[in-house]
């Protein structure tokens, strides 16, 4: 027993004091942490290089766009034919895939020698005999007479401008084909299938596109994981792809969403970056090899060259009298003769050592116990540092992602595939370890590829198709918000007439333009002075302000509001219950501002459609933005406020007009700017007012001077005659308001109803399986859910896809990039309609008032006011082009109401009070 113990110590012994000794020798190939974590900022360095546009050219980490834009989500399906050229034997592959509710892959595949004197041969060579193969794939499986969607993974760099192209930047691996390099390699492989055809042997494919080996690799393992985002290759040469924000890619127009990119960090340390890592051993392999200086990286990591560096150093370790005696075989002087295979085959756990005896007597060795336990080492040396400068790669990766996303902890999926990876019996945990050491914030799933990277091409392929597919779908649903000029002039004179049998006595009773006179006759002149009280009614807020005017040199507005909310039970109660509310609110405010015993004078902003007989006289003509309260319609508010203030017996006003908002808003923006003499208002609803000469408004008696005209245009097309513009998507929205089949031109325009009109997109997309994976949640069945400011959130430039996503998620819409894009499509189709039409009915106002005065040019100022125009980022901007295109004789500008309709009753109030004092003197 006591021999046993002494000969277990003695082996124990033995084995670390070689152990040592390799350690003494290979000490720059040990790499601690703090090296890796300095080699994953060096290459997060090289990774900003190879994106930014300056920098690019420059860059040893390419960084290379693939225009692969999509992951799998599940919902891909068909037949397709897939090559793989990259590694030691060319692979045809024929893939099913299918969904049927589960996601289902069927391959069949044929591999195809690829011997020296295509790899080192010529580029026609290569691709005829490519063609060849494929040839023979389809007459050995019957298929040739069907026509296949194709995807060519490709396992070199190449620079692609779309994914169906890519030009060969150079040869890596063995690989030395000539006249290839800076040529498009789909183009040559269709050159080659064509000349097949014409051969009659018939190949009849479409090649949709081109992927590197690791974003097959991403891809294949994506279909089965949906939160794989990396793609790494560890095999015979080293590789990785991740998915970046569009937004950082210098090199490739657009910022929406997220595209493939190949780093190609085998080049890593081609610009001396990682010279001061390595060693006399990598020196040597790199010069010894076909294109020396040149990925740098990949020779310290990959399969083609483990071997090679356990051989040298091992003849090192001989020379210097450290193994086999210092003698050394013929063999061991040879290059090649040790592979990656040898090395996995002496790092096994059980069998290593006598693997490693082995191997070494093959070598024409006689090596003692020392050298096999020696030897071993030198091996897990070496593949360890190569697991530690992937993992440091990586590592750089993956934080990148985290740091994308602006998460504190990330959770995803890397695909990983190669030779060395799967083979080696050490490699994954080494690497694994060390990755989740490196990046303790991120939580990695590494996932073997078990079909490989020709999978992941045909997948590339599926996904394009589905794309292709989709991308037809819907920009078919979006075509129907498409305006031409065609269709906006039309829009145009349809206006002009509903403007002008708005104002006839014989049309006035059926026009859906109503038309309405304000009895507002003047602007304000800058002698208007006092206190006035105004109120402002017109969405889910009430508000109450007191209003100080001064005038003279030092003209002037202050004012003192107070905002109050009116509960969805009072605007849909009884007219009864509003007005008193509406009392109550301004006790509040004249009780916080200290003058409820003062008799003021008292502007209402109401801000629905009225018929007036005078300043202070307003009957109701109908609801509309949501409001239902009974008993109002056809009845004077005027009254109905004056009822209310006497029920509540407590203070007394003088109410000296109603007005609309739209006329509020032209008198604030009047005072400032005398050429304002429109008002519109685009936000909850929308309207327009504007100065109408007397004697062309046959509802009212007289001829002399002007008057404002409330259009409430909202209701333009509820006779039908835009009926041609109108999709489905406003049908549904329309049918399912308070006011079916009313104010059907306010319903495609007005923020109140944009956001259901994007619901009822998105539901249909959703049916169609083109968002959302197609699932409706029961957040997009709700009513409502899409308000105006959500899409203007959603359109904004500054906005990062990452930030649209988690506006979805708080809508409860569990969301991809890809349906972020779709969703941000469909808002900036629906919000451009609704800008080019109320430009479209603007111009018609503006073109009115020019021939009113037969100008040949107008200079008109338009107030404006509404959280559409103001809020949204890209409204403002179309309205305005709009009107410049259709009303090309009429200089329009536009000014931003600052304080809103309620300081406009104010002014509208002072200017009545003024006018009356005129007429009584």
């Amino acid at each position: 027993m006591f021999a046993v113990h002494l000969l277990a110590f003695y082996f124990t012994k033995l084995k670390e004091d070689q152990i040592k000794k390799v350690d003494r020798f290979l000490y720059h190939m040990r790499l601690s942490d703090d090296v890796l974590l300095d080699v994953m900022t060096r290459f997060q360095a090289e990774m900003v290089k190879g994106l930014e546009r300056d920098t690019h050219p420059t860059a040893a980490v390419k960084m290379l766009p693939t225009f692969v834009r999509s992951i799998p989500d599940g919902s891909e399906k068909g037949e397709f034919l897939a090559l793989d050229l990259g590694g030691s034997k060319f692979r045809v592959l024929k893939v099913k895939v299918s969904e049927d509710g589960k996601q289902n892959v069927q391959m069949e595949s044929q591999f195809y020698p690829t011997p020296k004197e295509i790899t080192h041969g010529n580029g026609t060579e290569l691709f005829d005999y490519v063609a060849d193969c494929l040839a023979d794939f389809m007459e050995t499986k019957n298929i040739k007479h069907k026509k296949f969607p194709l995807g060519f993974t490709f396992s070199f760099p190449c620079i692609q401008t779309k994914l169906e192209e890519g030009v060969l930047l150079s040869w890596t691996k063995y690989f030395k084909v000539r006249g290839v390099q800076e040529t498009d390699v789909v183009s040559s492989l269709r050159h080659a299938l064509r000349k097949h055809k014409a051969s009659f042997i018939d190949i009849d494919v479409d090649v949709l596109a081109l992927v590197n080996d690791t974003v097959g690799t991403m891809m294949t393992c994506g279909y089965d994981d949906q939160r794989c985002e990396v793609g790494v290759i560890i095999g015979t040469g080293t590789n990785a792809c991740y998915m970046e924000e569009m937004s950082n890619i210098d090199l490739v127009e657009g910022d929406e969403g997220r595209m493939c990119i190949n780093t190609e960090w085998g080049a890593f340390g081609d610009d001396g970056s990682l010279d001061d890592l390595r060693t006399e051993f990598d020196r040597e392999i790199d010069l010894g090899s076909i294109n020396p200086g040149k990925q740098l990286f990949e020779k310290m990591i990959s399969g083609l060259y483990l071997g090679e560096l356990v051989r040298l150093v091992l003849l090192k370790m001989a020379k210097k009298g450290l193994l086999f005696n210092g003698k050394i075989s013929t063999a061991i002087r040879t290059k090649g003769k040790i592979e990656t295979k040898h090395v996995a085959a002496m790092e096994k756990r059980k069998e290593g050592l006598q693997n490693t005896k082995e191997i070494l007597m093959e070598l024409g060795l006689t090596p003692s116990e020392e050298d096999c336990i020696a030897a071993q080492h030198v091996c897990t040396i070496v593949s360890f540092r190569s697991a530690n400068l992937c993992a440091a790669a990586l590592a750089a990766i993956l934080t990148r992602l985290r740091e994308n996303k602006k998460l504190v902890r990330l959770r995803t999926t890397v695909g990983m595939d190669g030779t060395l990876y799967k083979t080696h019996p050490q490699y994954p945990k080494r690497l694994h370890k060390v990755v989740r050491r490196l990046v303790p914030n991120c939580d990695v799933r590494f996932l073997l590829s078990e079909s490989g990277s020709g999978k992941g091409a045909a997948m590339v392929t599926a996904v394009a198709c589905r794309l292709v597919s989709q991308r037809k779908q819907i920009d078919e649903i979006l075509a129907s918000f498409e305006l031409s000029e065609e269709n906006l002039i039309e829009v145009k004179n349809k206006m002009r007439e509903e403007l002008e049998y708005g104002l006839k006595k014989e049309t006035h009773a059926t026009a859906t333009v109503k038309m309405l006179p304000t009895y507002v006759c003047g602007t304000p002149d800058g002698t208007e002075k006092g206190k006035f009280l105004a109120l402002d009614l017109g969405g889910t807020n009430f508000r109450v302000l007191l209003v100080k005017i001064r005038s003279g040199r030092r003209k002037s507005v202050r004012m003192y509001n107070k905002i109050f909310a009116i509960p969805l039970e009072i605007m849909q109660g009884t007219g009864e219950e509003l007005f008193d509310h509406i009392v109550q609110c301004i006790a509040d405010f004249l009780e916080y501002m200290g003058i409820k015993g003062a008799r003021l004078p008292l502007g209402f902003t109401f801000s629905f459609p009225c018929r007036q007989a005078s300043i202070d006289k307003g009957a109701l003509v109908e609801w509309t933005k949501g409001f239902k309260a009974t008993d109002c319609e056809g009845e004077d508010v005027v009254d109905m406020l004056r009822e209310a203030i006497k029920r509540r017996n407590e203070f007394d006003l003088d109410i000296v007009a109603v007005v609309n908002d739209t006329v509020g808003t032209m008198m604030t923006c009047g005072y400032e700017d005398p050429y304002c003499e429109i008002g519109l208002i685009a936000g909850t609803g929308s309207n327009v007012c504007y100065v109408e000469e007397m004697k062309n408004i046959e509802i009212v008696e007289g001829t002399e001077g002007k008057m404002c005209i409330n259009t409430e245009w909202g209701g333009f097309g509820d006779n039908g005659c835009i009926d041609s513009i109108r999709t489905k998507y406003d049908k549904e929205v329309d049918e399912g308001s308070l006011n079916p089949g009313k104010q059907r031109y306010e319903k495609m325009t007005s923020g109140m109803y944009l956001g259901e009109i994007v619901r009822q997109i998105l539901i249909d997309l959703t049916k169609h399986g083109l968002l959302f994976r197609g699932q409706i949640s029961e957040s997009l069945r709700t009513r409502g859910i899409f308000e105006t400011k959500f899409l203007s959130h959603i359109e904004s430039d500054r906005l990062a896809l990452l930030q649209v996503r988690r506006i979805l998620q708080q809508l409860g819409l569990d969301s991809t990039c890809d349906d972020s894009i779709i969703v941000k499509e469909v808002c900036g189709a629906v919000s451009k309609r609704a800008a080019q039409l109320c430009g479209a009915g603007l111009a018609a106002i503006v073109e009115k008032k020019r021939e009113n005065r037969n100008l040949e040019h107008l200079k008109i100022t338009v107030g404006v006011d509404g959280t559409l125009y103001k809020l949204h980022p890209h409204f403002s901007r179309i309205l305005r082009e709009t009107v410049k295109e259709m009303a090309p004789q009429c200089d329009v500008t536009f000014m931003l109401s600052e304080d809103g309709s309620g300081k406009g009753a104010a002014l509208i109030t002072a200017v009545a009070k003024r006018l009356h004092n005129v007429g009584e003197n």
